[in-house]
């Protein structure tokens, strides 16, 4: 009697005169079973090289990739050093240390590449001695959000926190007064696919945007009626500095919900603002720089006055009644409105997107870092 290997037979192969393809099938399925668990559980020691591999020479320290160097970092102290040394030489035991902060530092060949990525390195000073009070506070953010959340991911949050007293060093086009982001792609002017969606969604919205400025504007532009801002620069935030401004936007329900249908509004750290902004008459607002190049400013034109300009970079740009420009304003810029009187105030709707090249974890960090509750 002939026993089948599997209790589902092949019926087509016995009825073509094939042999039985599963009494082949089972033996292959358990080699590669065994296969799986061999690669699993031969994983080599801490400290010692995989067969087959390359060990490194005594004394050579291992090369960590930059993402898993945070990985490292965020695993806790469990394998820490049993004890550490004072600036003495004498040794504290491990039962009398607080958590042992780590610190980060460039590796040489990175430099040489120059993407500068961080190193965990024990030992070496958190901050620069002659940074400033407000950026200490920043960073002790950071290092209570990554307590929480981990280090992982926060590599150009904590290199551009560590450089803020080079702040000065950058480049006289771009100058961001608050905060800069290393190695994120930045140019004066960006094309829509940045954030096509909702560039769309703002100049689909634009008649009832529209609308709802006329109807403050006319009510007058006084302090009392939710308006701010020097004279001839006037403004009627909804969000100001990452804080709903209440009472602005219940006077434009439409706008507001726009807004909260947005998907880069930076609406939760001090970073971000949205609103309607008038520039009037003979003004011109000198060369100034943004707070940070990790947002995009997005202007949404309602009144264009013909004689009307922006300079972002040394490149110049005009507005246009129903569409966006996306600026990023930590670059020098300049706007002028050279019309006549009777032309009236040309009128925007700004508002504040993150960048493109911002991860998610970034702007959860950053969000936590620019509380504006802290």
């Amino acid at each position: 009697m002939h026993w089948w290997a599997s209790p589902f037979p092949l019926p087509l192969s016995a009825e073509l005169g094939f042999p039985p393809l599963n009494s082949l099938l089972w033996p292959l399925l358990l080699l590669f079973l065994w296969y799986c668990y061999r690669m699993g559980s031969d994983l080599p020691p801490p400290g010692r090289a995989h067969p087959g591999g390359w060990a490194r020479p005594p004394g050579t320290r291992r090369q960590v990739p930059g993402a898993r160097r945070f990985m490292m970092l965020s695993r806790g102290s469990g394998g820490g050093p049993r004890g550490s040394e004072t600036a003495s030489g004498s040794e504290v035991p491990r039962a009398e240390q607080a958590t042992p902060c780590i610190s980060m530092e460039t590796s040489e060949d990175e430099d040489l590449d120059g993407m500068e990525y961080l190193t965990p390195v024990p030992g070496r000073p958190l901050f620069p001695a002659q940074a400033s009070a407000a950026g200490r506070k920043l960073y002790a953010a950071l290092q209570e959000y990554a307590k929480r959340y981990g280090w992982v991911g926060m590599g150009r949050i904590h290199k551009g926190l560590r450089e803020q007293v080079r702040l000065s060093d950058h480049s006289t086009i771009q100058r961001p007064h608050l905060f800069f982001l290393p190695d994120v792609p930045s140019v004066p002017f960006f094309p829509r696919d940045a954030h096509r969606h909702d560039i769309e969604l703002l100049e689909a919205q634009y008649p009832l945007i529209l609308a709802e400025f006329q109807a403050v504007y006319q009510r007058g532009v006084d302090s009392k009626l939710g308006w701010s801002g020097p004279k001839g620069q006037t403004g009627f935030p909804l969000y100001s500095a990452g804080v709903c401004v209440a009472g602005n936007c219940r006077s434009c329900p439409y706008t507001y919900r726009t807004l909260l249908s947005l998907r880069t509004f930076i609406s939760s750290n001090s970073l971000g603002g949205a609103g309607f902004v008038l520039l009037g008459p003979g003004v011109t607002l000198g060369g100034s720089y943004g707070p940070t190049n990790a947002r995009l400013r997005c202007h949404l034109g309602l009144q264009t006055p013909p004689l009307c300009e922006l300079v972002v970079g040394g490149e110049p740009q005009r507005w246009s009644e129903g569409h966006c420009l996306l600026v990023d304003d930590s670059f020098l810029h300049t706007i002028s409105h050279k019309g006549p009187p009777e032309d009236g105030p040309r009128a925007i709707f700004s508002v504040d997107l993150w960048h493109p090249n911002v991860a998610a974890a970034e702007r959860q960090a950053l969000d936590y870092i620019f509380n504006p509750d802290l």
